[in-house]
């Protein structure tokens, strides 16, 4: 019995040893982890205070860039160094992406001692693009980052945005190629719609799209056909609502014949409070406002509330991008060759020490480049340019399907750049140079293209019921 007892004991003390050096061992395992992470932290902080470090010194040179930028005015780059410039961008974002921190310093190190806001269009989108790459290593806490990224206010947004539509065809393209689709929907509808027009526009973009509209459908009236149009706009403040309603309204005063009432809304608003009267014509206008949503099930959760109104027509522009932008290097590749044309483009409506030009590329296109490369930090912006064929794949599994464009909007695609040319001829069926229009099958889309390179796309569709 004794000998059972004492073997009971060994066991119990056995057991006991167990969890006690296991309880040990589970301390020891704990100190160890914390120490390493201690260690790790102690490590990344160092890391990112000599990453932040080496980036001031960057950034010093960079302020250095813009303070003789006023003397380099003019400047244009040598035969051979715009290639060398395009290789140092490819080059740095390679490193950045591979966080090779030292290698992606010193070649934007070197870039910043070659660009020029005030040089051609490589070093001009160069300077831009750097910009963005610096931004990319940066955390988002970094009070860096925020200066990289700093917006332009209010009123230099409205200058650069009015600059840029009065100089170059771009939006121009997109406002009228748009409204002249949502005008033959609404006339093929003119039997049943009571001469009712309502267009919801996604982005009210300070209403520069619809004065045209208002003109066209100013030229259908008759003394016995009153056209009525609604235009619900969606905007960032009420400030900007405020001010696009006074502009429509005094604009339309001119019209007697037409009623026109204007609805201002905040973004983020939901649609389903909208109200659709019977048998009105209704258009919804998505002009550059599918690629601002922060995520594709907001674009998902858009296009459903659309389809839903079962509005006759929709338009939609946006401007030509990556097959894959969730992937930086190919986002990155792309957004420099659309980029580069667009500045380049500048170079064919504005001279080169242009204060407007500058205007245009520091608060509205340089903002775009820096927010393209790096929507992830922002979860408030998205901005990725992407292709027709992307755009074409969500909308028929939405429950759309394309409209061909009219040849009356193709007609008056090309007159526009006719119009608007400048100091380069304007390409219409083929050559060199210039602005172009590109038409194509699926869907039946328009392109306006600088050179050979699309750079925006407009195309109609229609719900399936």
């Amino acid at each position: 019995m004794g000998d059972i007892v004492d073997q009971e004991e060994e066991l119990l003390c056995l057991r006991l040893a167990i969890v006690t050096n296991s309880c040990c061992e589970r301390k020891k395992i704990k100190k160890r982890k914390r120490r390493e992470l201690a260690f790790i932290n102690a490590w990344d902080l160092n890391e990112s205070n000599y990453c932040e470090g080496k980036i001031f010194n960057l950034l010093e040179l960079r302020e250095s860039m813009l303070k003789i930028d006023v003397k380099k005015k003019g400047s244009v780059v040598e035969d051979g160094k715009g290639l060398h410039l395009i290789h140092s961008l490819l080059i740095s974002a390679t490193a950045v992406d591979d966080n090779s921190i030292d290698s992606a310093i010193e070649n934007l190190h070197e870039l910043y001692q070659n660009v020029s806001l005030f040089g051609d269009s490589v070093q001009r989108v160069a300077a831009y693009f750097a910009d963005g790459l610096i931004a990319r290593l940066l955390t988002r806490n970094s009070p860096f980052y925020d200066m990289i990224m700093k917006l332009p206010t209010q009123e230099e947004e409205f200058l650069a945005f009015t600059e840029f539509y009065k100089v170059s065809p771009f939006y121009q393209f997109a406002h009228f190629t748009s409204n002249q689709a949502i005008l033959e929907a609404f006339e093929k509808e003119e039997k049943t719609n009571n001469g009712f027009l309502h267009v919801i526009d996604f982005d009210i973009s300070y209403g520069f799209q619809w004065p045209s509209l208002i003109q066209s459908l100013s030229e259908n009236i008759t003394t016995s056909n009153r056209i009525s149009l609604k235009i619900t706009g969606y905007g960032k403040t009420i400030d900007e609502l405020r001010e696009t309603e006074t502009r429509l309204v005094s604009f339309a005063k001119d019209f007697r014949n037409l009623s026109f009432e204007f609805q201002g809304v905040l973004s983020g608003s939901k649609l389903s409070n909208l109200i659709k009267r019977k048998n009105e014509t209704l258009a919804i206008n998505l002009i550059f406002h599918l690629n601002s949503l922060s995520s594709y099930s907001k674009i998902s959760h858009t296009l459903k509330e659309v389809h839903n109104l079962c509005p006759s027509i929709v338009t939609i522009v946006e401007q030509e991008g990556c097959k894959s932008p969730q992937n930086f290097l190919p986002r990155f590749m792309e957004s420099l060759h659309y980029f580069a044309a667009m500045f380049d483009s500048l170079d064919d409506c504005l001279p080169i020490d242009s204060i407007e030009r500058l205007s245009i590329e520091k608060n509205h296109l340089g903002k775009e480049i820096k927010n393209v490369l790096n929507y992830e930090k922002n979860s408030n912006f998205l901005s990725r340019y992407e292709q027709m064929e992307t755009w074409k794949g969500r909308m028929e599994s939405h429950g759309f399907l394309g409209l061909p464009l009219s040849s009356k909007n193709i007609m008056q695609a090309k007159l526009l750049l006719k119009i608007r040319s400048h100091s380069s001829p304007i390409q219409l069926d083929g050559g060199n140079g210039g602005f172009r229009i590109f038409e194509t099958e699926d869907p039946r889309a328009i392109s306006l293209a600088w050179q050979h390179r699309s750079i925006v796309t407009a195309s109609a569709w229609h719900c399936v019921l």
